[in-house]
């Protein structure tokens, strides 16, 4: 973003002295508009995976088991299969602490604190002796912040960011035979993104020039699963979460300080589809014990579907960056031990790959490969009252690498302390 910006303001020497065609100087302030914006597309450090307290505190493994309320998510098939009906809400606060090291500085940059707090609520109905059941849940399978000083070394690329996808998913689950459960939800899913960053420009007092965008999208998806128990007590769930587009229309760009003669080239609006991937998940449930349960998963993240970033705006033009994600899996183990009547145990581990390739990294997903470790409690005051506390520490590996389109150039390195707490009651 350094190379742009040098150019920038090379271009608007030019316009103040030789008056260049209109064309030229809108063509070089959307493609720094559009630089502004790489995070809309959710990178794998944006998917958040804080559905289930319990299943957090188990390294996010839960597809393969029928372990609680949480199930509408991690499997629709499995909701049929659960002892009780009931409602839970959780709540997760994420410290992020990102560091970031400029080629050819001895400065190092840190994120501005603040907590995002992802939530999700469940609730399932339907006699257990009946096949069929009813579910609901609203969770937050997308979002996050990243907020850096106004004038960092990165700031032509993002100085804050705020974003939030909430899904609200009503499920069927249908218990075929004893052994197998499918089920199933419609997605209906409410985006939120406000960004803001520095434009390569200053007014007439020398003040830098700002941009920010907010937008809000509504789009609908789907959730299915099934569930089978073995002869062998060993239990397996498939599942598949669709793949969401995330439609904006009519977003707003708010300039400020920009100098009047850029101010009428500027857009005011633009529309924007973007794509939430697909996952698939195959898990499994190990039951050594009456007391204890191990859970297995692999997710695979369909990104090869964001391949480009394309903007269209109010005054008739439009640009396309290239992402080119690819696919990315992510390994995750757990276990639980009830101890007692009242106490039961939980731990776990995950491996991520990350989906950003060499040249795609950026302040706002400064994404790599991370190393996931969880552990949590639960405590059951009563028969129908439950309480649940999970940690998942997520370490992600440092990465160096120079950005193909905005030329910042430097060294990342990230960790986030994810504390959640969640109330259950059964019925």
């Amino acid at each position: 973003m350094l190379v742009i910006s040098k150019r920038a303001k090379l271009l608007r020497t030019k316009q103040l002295i030789n008056h260049l065609p209109k064309l030229r100087s809108m063509k070089k302030i959307l493609l720094s508009f559009l630089l502004a914006i790489p995070v809309l597309g959710f990178s794998q450090s944006f998917q958040v995976n804080l559905q289930g307290q319990k299943q957090t505190a188990m390294g996010g493994a839960g597809a393969g088991l029928a372990l609680d309320e949480a199930a509408v998510f991690f499997n629709p098939g499995a909701v049929s299969f659960l002892k009780n009906n009931g409602v839970q809400a959780g709540v997760n606060g994420i410290w992020l602490k990102t560091a970031f090291n400029q080629t050819g500085s001895s400065i190092t940059e840190h994120n501005k604190s603040k907590v995002p707090t992802p939530a999700a609520a469940y609730a399932v109905f339907g006699s257990p002796e009946n096949r069929l059941r009813f579910g609901i849940g609203v969770y937050t399978p997308f979002g996050g912040a990243m907020h850096w000083n106004e004038d960092w070394s990165g700031k032509f690329t993002v100085t804050s960011l705020d974003l939030q996808a909430i899904y609200i998913q009503p499920t069927l689950s249908l218990k075929i035979t004893d052994q197998i459960g499918i089920g199933a939800g419609l997605v209906y899913a409410l985006g939120k993104v406000d960004l803001q960053r520095a434009v390569p420009y200053s007014n007439n007092t020398g003040q830098q020039a700002t941009v920010q965008l907010k937008g809000n999208s509504k789009d609908f998806g789907w959730n299915a699963g099934i569930f089978i128990k073995t002869i062998s007590g060993v239990s397996v769930g498939i599942t598949h979460r669709s793949q969401v587009l995330a439609t904006v229309k009519n977003g707003d760009a708010i300039f400020a300080n920009v100098p009047s003669s850029v101010q009428p080239l500027l857009p005011a609006s633009f529309n924007a589809t973007l794509p939430l991937p697909a996952t698939s998940t195959v898990g499994f449930g190990f039951y050594p014990s009456e007391k204890t349960t191990i859970a297995l998963d692999v997710n695979w993240v369909w990104w090869h579907t964001y391949k480009d970033l394309a903007f269209y705006y109010n005054n008739g033009t439009s640009t396309v960056s290239p992402r080119n994600y690819h696919d990315a899996a992510t390994f995750r183990v757990g276990i639980q031990n009830q101890a007692s009547s009242f106490l039961t145990l939980r731990a776990g581990a995950g491996y991520a790959l990350s989906p950003v390739g060499t040249g795609y990294v950026t302040p706002e997903v400064p994404d790599a490969n991370r190393i996931l470790l969880s552990a949590g409690i639960g405590l059951k005051p009563s028969e129908r009252f439950g309480i649940d506390f999970s940690f998942l520490y997520e370490n992600v590996k440092s990465r160096t690498e120079t950005n193909i389109e905005s030329g910042l150039s430097g060294t990342f390195k990230t960790v986030a302390y994810i504390p959640g707490v969640a109330l259950s009651y059964k019925f």
